[in-house]
Parts: structure tokens; sequence; C-alpha cells
């Protein structure tokens, strides 16, 4: 990230950029807005426990990584949280950094009051307020902000000034002329900004000796800033990240750096009665960060917390699930996604010839597709792995033509729309048109279907060998080696709504935040195959002759599946949309109890309501994930609360299915269930603020009204049903049935995996037979788990 300048001391460029490079990484990425994929917000913390990454966002932050004392108060007394968990969780944790005893906990807890929120180190932003009363954290807010939105716009803006030139140059050219700092009091800006030195490493260092600092103090002073720029930092992180993934690398971020540590110079220089308030905040930042009485006791009732719900857990997990004794006549494989629990059970309670499968939505196909009228291809598949398969659903050169001229009349129009010249014009003559189409969008009487597109296609195709084995390797990931049913349905999922710029993270995660649509397509016309169907018996998989398989879409805010490329509805085809139809008015039941103001029959209407602001909870509550065979879980009510692997450990040779999951799913549900955690304990620094207010600014991200700073993470409305929080925050507690040896063999080989459980990021428990039979414990140790 960062290039070191030889005319500068050596020693002096080690420190300081060295700092600067630590918290950037500490940073995590945003994904933009066309495909929003669930990040875990700690990412930069996760070589640290849950005490210590929580004592580092109090200073840089002013936040908590738990929820409060009193939130731990209301479990215990509500009965959720028990002397038995808070026990168990005192004994875990560290002696030297647990109180004397658990009753100790329990006091602390029943006494706490809301003590209000946590404050950061200041800043010399927040110094230089304190000392005009001028507010200068907001002031550069939004001029930065402003000059942001701009630079990084992705096409929403109808002109860009620079889009070619480094976040640094191009900031440096508009600030010279931007007069907001000298009309609020900081005189001569312009001239500093336009006298910096004009390298990022030059500025950085610069200002770092203009603020005295040093290693010890560097780091979480530059940590401090990156979080005052809130989702613009995390937008950098991301165009790093994508950068890397190919090999290459980006300067965003540290330009970001950059410039904020200009306005400090600029402020410090200024004011300089507030120097002797900022040597005292930066001693303070020099400290080892280190968790205090009250947090190191927090993390132990987090823990607690966690330990009861694995508590239920072992309690339904009782090892009594079903045989399956004959061939099931349907087989419908999902996706891990939770949502995917509440259909998967009430389908399975349809008819006992049902049997279903969980796997992750892009089911093991590494694909980059072009769609029909696009010149762009989409990842779908999970933002850890990079594509190998390119395919297309693009048609005939000359119905693509006519595709791609009628998707830009449309968007020339919304410019026309848009633009300075024209917009009041347009109302004036199309306002009253334009208020039949609202009432009919508000009634839910405007919305029409997109045709599916073509099937995809591998664009140069695949050889018959590499048919065979790319069906070969997903059947075995998948733990269908053998047993296949009559029909297996393959589907994907992706979540309706309307008027809502987080629609892809309603869709699939595995994705990219794609729908499964095109990935279950792809893989159905490979298994139906005749070629690939020849090559599987040498590769260990027959498949019966009459066994069909077909693709669909499970909309998951409707709870209605859609099947794709089937020709004609034979009688078995209609049965089995009767039995998809009669699974999805129970699933909508069940899920209409949690929806503010739903009813089942109502459930359908929110997905074309633009006013709905909780058109479905999305993962809300996801605390577990589960790998196993299906007989472990069957019948078991989960409430939507687990993502659910097929695994089969007998069947995997040499483990590499069992390796697969843990490092890529398992890592991938964890980024879930860890952005929904800080988005619900940590929403004013991890969450995307109010939907109600949200704008949508380059096309990236959001902010609310006309505030400045970018917000990542998920909308309040996504888990808050204006009463109360809807999503648990629970660390992810991940279930395994192999053996020991297998599950502690791949955490020695892959330090990252291990530190997310070695650190408590992720709890691992290890089934057998379809009971909870032991616990991980830091070290590559398991301890034995008393049965329910």
């Amino acid at each position: 990230m960062f290039m070191k300048h030889a005319k500068i001391a050596p020693a002096r460029i080690s420190e300081i950029l060295t700092a600067a490079e630590a918290a950037g990484r500490a940073i995590p990425p945003a994904f933009p807005l066309d495909a929003t994929v669930a990040v875990n917000p700690f990412l930069g913390q996760t070589g640290e426990d849950l005490a210590k990454a929580s004592a580092r966002l109090m200073r840089v932050a002013g936040t908590r990584a738990t929820p409060a004392l009193t939130d731990y108060a209301t479990r215990i007394a509500e009965g959720r949280l028990t002397q038995t968990d808070i026990t168990a969780a005192w004994e875990a944790a560290a002696p030297a950094t647990r109180p004397a005893s658990p009753e100790v906990l329990i006091a602390m807890a029943k006494a706490a009051t809301d003590t209000g929120p946590v404050t950061p180190l200041p800043g010399i932003a927040d110094l230089a307020a304190r000392a005009t009363g001028i507010d200068w954290p907001s002031i550069i807010e939004k001029s930065m902000g402003l000059w942001a939105a701009g630079h990084f716009d992705q096409g929403q803006a109808l002109w860009s000034a620079g889009p070619k030139d480094s976040a640094f140059a191009a900031w440096r050219a508009w600030a010279s002329h931007d007069l907001t700092p000298e009309i609020a009091g900081l005189s001569g800006f312009c001239a500093h900004a336009a006298a910096a030195p004009d390298t990022t490493e030059r500025a950085i260092l610069r200002a770092a000796e203009a603020l005295g600092l040093c290693a010890a103090s560097a780091e979480t002073v530059f940590h401090r800033l990156y979080m005052d720029l809130g989702g613009w930092a995390q937008h950098a992180r991301w165009l790093l990240w994508q950068a890397e993934l190919s090999g290459t690398t980006d300067t965003t971020l540290a330009d970001l750096l950059a410039i904020r540590l200009i306005w400090d110079e600029a402020l410090l220089a200024h004011i300089p009665t507030i120097a002797p308030d900022w040597a005292a905040t930066r001693d303070a930042h020099r400290a080892p960060v280190e968790p205090d009485a009250e947090t190191a006791a927090l993390a132990i009732l987090q823990e607690a917390a966690e330990r009861a719900h694995q508590r239920s857990l072992i309690a339904t997990l009782d090892g009594s699930g079903p045989a399956a004794d004959t061939r099931p006549h349907l087989q419908a494989a999902f996706c891990i996604d939770v949502r995917s629990e509440v259909f998967r059970r009430a389908l399975e309670s349809v008819d006992p010839g049902i049997a279903t499968v969980g796997f992750a939505g892009f089911f093991g196909l590494p694909l980059s597709h072009l769609a029909q009228g696009s010149d762009v291809a989409a990842a779908h598949l999970p933002v850890l792995l990079t594509p190998s398969l390119t395919t297309t659903s693009q048609a005939d050169p000359a119905t693509e033509q006519d595709i791609r001229i009628r998707a830009r009349t449309r968007r020339a129009w919304g410019r026309f729309r848009q633009a300075a010249v024209s917009s009041f014009a347009f109302v004036e003559a199309a306002g009253p048109l334009y208020a039949g189409k609202l009432l009919r969008d508000a009634l839910g009487l405007g919305h029409h279907a997109t045709p599916p597109q073509p099937c995809p296609q591998v664009i140069g195709g695949l050889s018959p060998e590499a048919k065979a084995d790319t069906a070969a390797a997903v059947l075995k990931a998948m733990s269908l080696r053998d047993g296949h049913g009559r029909f297996v349905l393959l589907l994907g999922h992706g979540g309706q709504v309307t008027n809502n710029p987080h629609e892809s993270a309603y869709h699939c995660g595995a994705c990219g935040g794609q729908t499964g649509e095109v990935s279950a397509r792809l893989l159905a016309t490979l298994l139906n195959d005749p070629e690939t169907r020849a090559g599987l018996p040498a590769r260990g998989i027959t498949l019966p002759d009459d066994t069909l398989f077909i693709a669909g879409l499970h909309d998951t805010t409707t709870d209605k599946i859609t099947l794709h490329d089937v020709a004609t509805d034979t009688p078995e085809i209609a049965r089995l949309r009767r039995w998809l139809d009669a699974a999805g008015r129970i699933a909508r039941a069940e899920r209409a109890a949690t929806l503010p103001g739903a009813t089942p029959d109502t459930i359908a209407a929110r997905a074309l309501n633009w006013a709905e602001t909780r058109p479905e909870w999305g993962l809300a509550g996801c605390a577990a994930f589960i790998a196993s065979p299906r007989a472990s879980t069957a019948g078991k009510r989960l409430d939507g609360r687990a993502f659910l692997h097929s695994y089969t450990w007998q069947d995997d040779d040499g483990f590499a299915t069992l390796e697969l999951i843990l490092t890529a799913p398992v890592v991938v549900a964890s980024w879930i269930s860890l952005q929904y955690y800080g988005s619900s304990v940590a929403p004013d620094v991890f969450g995307g603020g109010n939907k109600l207010i949200h704008n949508v600014t380059g096309g990236i991200g959001v902010t609310e009204g006309n505030g400045g700073r970018l917000r990542p993470g998920l909308p309040r409305q996504a888990v808050h049903d204006g009463a109360r929080l809807m999503h648990d925050p629970l660390r992810l507690s991940v279930l395994i049935e192999a053996p020991a040896e297998a599950i502690t063999d791949i955490l020695a080989r892959h330090d990252s995996l291990r530190a997310l459980f070695d650190k408590g990021w992720l709890h691992l428990l290890r089934m057998h037979d379809g009971r909870v039979t032991e616990r991980y414990r830091p070290g590559l140790a398991w301890e034995p788990v008393p049965s329910a």
C-alpha cells in the first residue's frame, strides 16, 4: 500500500509508514451496492480476542464490541442466561482477566445502569471544536464527503471531475479552490492544501512530524482518523482488496489518510492553544491497548450468552434424526443460507418422499457471468475466491444489439430527467402522468416480472473430461455420490424487493451479492448433459438414468419457487409444483409472526411495496453453522438461525471437502454473522443508519440525509423492528460432524482460520451420530461437552 522514499530517514519511514499500513489493514472493506456482500467489521482485529478488540474500538471509535452490561442483566432476569452459562464462561476465561468469581460477574450486570455512549480519545478536530466552538469534525466530514462522492462516483453522477487522478492528487486540486474551510475560520487552508507534499508518503510523514507522532502512538491515531472517515475508508479498503485479488495494489486508502492528516496539521497550526491537550491525547495513544475490568467482564458475559444458545442447540440435536431407507422421489438442494432452513423444514413436512440438501449457493462453480445486455462480467462466487469459468446469457448479435439500444435509451431518458436544465421542465410536463404511476406502485400494481434470461453457457465450452470432472467434484462436495432422487432440484436464491438500495444484500452471499439463478441453471444443464453422465462412473459416481436435474430460484422475500428450463408440465412436475407451493405457505406462516404488520397473505405484497422498510429479515438471527448429514438436523426446528451444510465425512476421501467447508463457507458465514453482530452492537460505527433518510451516493453506498459520511453495514431496519433488536448478537457457533483429528489437522494448516477459533470470533463444536460431543479449545485442544 505504501512506497518507501529514499530522501527521508529510513528509521522514520519504517515506523510511521508501518503504523499507517497497520491502521489501514485494521479497516474492513465495504462492497458497492450492486454487489453488497456481508463483511466482518472486525476483520482487522481477528488477531486479538474480543476484550482487546473492544478496548481498541473504544479508543479509536467510541464503541464497544459487546452489548452493554444492562443487556446481560436483562438476559439474566428473563432466564435466558443462567448461572451455569456464566460459570462455564468464567472458567474458560484467562485467570488474569476475569473477576474473582462468577457471582461477581452477575452482581456487576445486575448493578449496571445505562452509562451512555463511550467516548473515544479526542482527535485534533474535536479539540479544535472545544477551543473555538466551531464544529470542525462536521465540517471535515461534509467537506470530504462532498469531494469523495464525486471522486469515487461509479456512474450515478452526470459528470465527474478528474476521475483518472489518484485520490490524493484529485483532492489537492479540489481543496486548493474550496473555500468552505476558510469561510468556517480556517484561513489559509487552500494555500496549505496546494503546498502539501506531492506524494502520499511525504504528506503522511510531514504531518506525523507536525503532530509529534512516534511509532507507539501513530497506529491508533491513524486508526482513529480512518474510523472518522467511516464508509469512505472502507470503500478505499475494498479498492485495495480488489487490487490484491488480481495481484496488484491500490494507494487510495493511504491517500485518504494523507488527506485527513493535512486537515489536522492545518488545525493544530491554526489553533496552537490546543497543543497541550493534544500532547496528553498523544501520550494516551502511546499506551498499549488493554481492556479494563469492565471490558474484560463484558467479553466473558458475551461468551456466556453464546454458551446459552449452544445449550439449546445441544438439547435440540439429540441424535434422533429419521433414517432414509428408500429412494427419495424429490431431492431439493438449497443454499446453506439460514432462510433456507425454514423452507427446507416446511418442504420435508409436505411428503415423506422429499429430502433436502444444503450447499453453498454458487454450487461450487467459480463463475464470472456476462448477463444479457451487459458489457461487464459479474462474479458469481464467494469474494474469497477468484473466477475460473466465464459464462454468458447473451443472445445472438442482432438481438443483443437491440437489447443494448433499449437499455441505452432508458439510461438517456433517466439522465434527461435528472439533468439540471431539464428536470424542472420534466416535472411540469410529466408530473400528472407520474401521479398515476406512484399510485399503482403504492398499491403494488405497477410491477411486471422480469422475463428470465437465456440459459447460461460457458464461453468456449467445456470438453467432455472437464464436464465430468466439474460435475463429479460438485456432487462429491454436496455429499451426493449416490442415492439420487427421481428429481433433483438445484435451488439458488435471491430476495425480491422494491426501491431498496441494499437489494443485493438480500441475494446470495456465496454468489457475490448476485442471485443464485445463473449457478443453478448452469449446473442443472451440466448434470443433464449426456457427455457429463458418460464420464461420471469412472469418477466414482453413477447417476440413475431417470434422475432429472431441475434449476430453480427461491425468492426469500415471498417464499415462492420459480423453476427454470422446464419444457412441459408433466403430472410429476405438476405434483412437484404443488409440493413447493404448499411448503411456501407453511414457510410464510412461520415468518409472518416476526415481521411487523405482516400476515401470511400479505408477505408477497411486501416485495412489491416501494415504501416497505422491512420486506424480510434477511439473515437476522443467524447464530450457528452445522455441517452434518441431514439426518442430524431433519425435523429439528432451528428457527431460521442455522446455516445447514450437508456433509458426510465417511464419503470424504482425504477430508478435502471438510477442508473446503472450513476454509470457505464457514468463513463466509462468519462474515455474515459478524456483520449482523457489528450492526447490532455498534450501529453508529458499523451500521448503515436509518433507511428512511438514506441517499444513494456515487452508486457505491448511502449517506444519511445530506451528511457527508458514507454508511457501511446494515440499515437499522434490517436488525431492529422499531421496539427491539431482531438480531440476537452472538458470535457464530460452528458444529461439524467429523473426526476431531481431521478437524485439528486442517486448523493446524490454516493459521488465519485457526485464529478465528483460538481468539473466540467463532466457536467450534464437534458432533458424533447427530449429537454434540466435544468443544474446541484454543491451542488445538478438545474438551467433552456434557449431554443436555
